[in-house]
């Protein structure tokens, strides 16, 4: 019913830049919060930034001053413009967004993309 495509990854030097995309797609009523998860081999999977329906935002300590997560609400979308970048960033990085379906619009669900690899390497 909902499908969540991310899309921008890739291999980069250190201090370089990326940015993410994800797309949300189906027959979405509403979409509340959405944010960028990642994990690391050996790692737990790690909140990076999330976004709600008004634009506040939260990051992740380790990311702060160098990541900035934005959504296009027209598109579904949701970005995290990633710079100055550092090895210990690399990882998989997913989406997830709480979204109403309009099949049921008094309930909310979280869905998940299926993660685009970030490598930060020289």
């Amino acid at each position: 019913q909902v499908q969540l495509v991310e899309s921008g990854g890739g291999l980069v030097q250190p201090g370089g830049s990326l940015r993410l995309s994800c797309a949300a797609s189906g027959s979405i009523f509403g979409i509340n919060v959405m944010g960028w998860y990642r994990q690391a081999p050996g790692k737990q999977r790690e909140l990076v930034a999330a976004i709600t329906s008004s634009s506040s935002t939260n990051y992740a300590d380790s990311v702060k001053g160098r990541f900035t997560i934005s959504r296009d609400h027209a598109k579904n979308t949701v970005y995290l413009q990633m710079n100055s970048l550092k090895p210990e960033d690399t990882a998989v990085y997913y989406c997830k967004g709480d979204i109403t379906l309009t099949v049921d619009v008094t309930q909310t669900y979280s869905y998940w993309g299926q993660g685009t690899q970030v490598t930060v390497s020289s």
